[in-house]
């Protein structure tokens, strides 16, 4: 077949339905689609630009008034960022950080450094650490804590300081030094748990625990108090002065269910939160010593307190659900 002007497209043989064999020229549109440079519905009309792709037209986006100008010369002002920030310590896998930190709160010089992150919260989750040497051997090791925030954020981390000797001899009456530290690393608080008895048959000798915040300043006191079937404690301030009481069950047994000790006003009149040791599954709970707890304290109340409130958990944690399986 001859071809007189080279175009396929007048052969009366070709197949119809077919787009041009050559390439399209400029203009050229294919049908069914909006011609070139339609705006989408909802945005501003484009003008034609560098290399054939439409720019917003002068003046389709601006800046509030006061915000300073983030574009380059000549180019659509955007405006600064306002998103969320960046996630820090997102979860990552086997050996990185499993939980976010709460944000540091700005420093208040009326309240002892580090104890900012308590004036924000009303509540406390206590997550001991499972030893895999202590569950698999029963070699007594030093208990580890996170201290987290009703969101699951990281607050503080405590560390019980002690020697094996005193682990081994002493098992849960030993006597002990806890430190709590912060993100950055600092120490806040320090417990100290000189070695006392429990039983209502000395009474003279019952626990004590001391809070320091900073390490070295002392806030207050936990002390036992002497009762034949409860367990009752008093916190106390940096001068001995009550302040609330604090009451548990007859028998703190915590089979498939939680154990509550009620934080009280002065007076025992009216429940102000509470301390509660949290069932944590039948392997967790008779084949290891690591506990989760919760504590609840007012608001309002006084920073230190609550210092003083979260050593109390530390000491019901050692007087009553140390030992693994003998606890129930």
């Amino acid at each position: 077949m001859e071809m007189k002007d080279g175009n396929i497209g007048n052969d009366p043989n070709s197949g119809t339905g077919y787009p041009p064999a050559t390439n399209p020229g400029p203009g050229y549109q294919a049908p069914g689609y909006p011609p070139m440079n339609y705006p989408a519905p909802g945005y501003p009309p484009t003008a034609p630009g560098p290399y054939g792709y439409g720019q917003p037209q002068p003046g389709a986006y601006q800046v509030p008034p006061g915000q300073p100008n983030y574009g380059p010369p000549g180019q659509p002002n955007y405006g600064p960022y306002t998103g969320v920030p960046p996630v820090q310590n997102q979860p990552m896998g086997p050996g990185g950080p499993q939980s976010a930190w709460m944000p540091a709160p700005p420093a208040d010089p009326n309240c002892p450094p580090g104890l900012e992150y308590l004036c924000q919260i009303d509540q406390l989750l206590v997550h001991q650490q499972v030893e895999l040497l202590e569950a698999f051997t029963g070699f007594e090791t030093n208990n580890k804590y996170e201290i987290k925030n009703s969101m699951g954020q990281r607050v503080y981390f405590a560390a019980e300081q002690n020697d094996c000797c005193t682990r081994m001899c002493c098992g849960a009456a030993r006597s002990f030094a806890m430190t709590i530290g912060d993100n950055a690393g600092r120490e806040i608080i320090r417990l100290v748990r000189p070695y006392r008895c429990s039983s209502c048959f000395f009474p003279c000798c019952l626990q004590k625990l001391e809070v320091q915040a900073p390490p070295g300043n002392v806030v207050g006191y936990v002390k036992q108090n002497w009762h034949p079937c409860l367990p009752k404690f008093t916190i106390q301030n940096d001068r001995e002065e009550d302040i609330l009481k604090l009451h548990g069950p007859c028998i703190p047994c915590s089979c498939c269910s939680d154990v509550n000790f009620e934080l009280k006003s002065l007076d025992e009149s009216s429940v102000v939160g509470r301390i509660s040791k949290q069932w944590s599954g039948v392997a967790k709970e008779y084949f290891t010593d690591a506990d989760n707890f919760g504590v609840q304290f007012p608001m309002d109340l006084d920073v230190k307190m609550k210092a003083v409130v979260l050593g109390a958990l530390f000491l019901i944690d050692f007087m009553f659900f140390e030992t693994s399986g003998e606890k129930h």
